[in-house]
């Protein structure tokens, strides 16, 4: 019995490792296809680093809910590892998944806060 709850936790630790890759894949298309917008002239905004800045803190958000994903992967194969060598080499993983994403979140909000503290442009409406 305690070998089929291991290896149930080991395949829901790969589900949710390949739910992050799903979302960091999707996330990348969408920043791709945004990022090609911006070279179409005459756009409205399309010359504006606000318009670059939008994709990339819209890619680092979606990088974000990877990472998160990754560690609770992380996590449950920690209730599993059965050697202090694998344990070890997973805490490790967590702390810089963890230190990425909170670098990753320090830079979201960075430019959040930048974006709100400015005035808007002119090309872009006021609601």
């Amino acid at each position: 019995m305690m070998e089929l709850l291991k290896l149930a936790t080991l395949w829901l630790a790969a589900g949710v490792e390949a739910a992050a890759a799903l979302v960091i894949g999707l996330a990348a298309i969408e920043a791709f296809l945004r990022a090609l917008t911006l070279f179409v002239p005459g756009r409205l905004g399309w010359d504006e680093p606000d318009a670059k800045e939008a994709v990339r803190l819209k890619l680092g958000r979606w990088l974000a809910v990877a990472l998160e994903l990754e560690l609770g992967a992380d996590i449950l194969r920690t209730a599993v590892a059965p050697t202090w060598t694998e344990i070890g080499q997973l805490g490790a993983i967590v702390v810089l998944r963890t230190a990425l994403n909170f670098f990753l979140q320090k830079e979201i909000d960075g430019a959040q806060a930048r974006r709100t503290s400015l005035p808007p442009s002119p090309a872009t409406p006021e609601p």
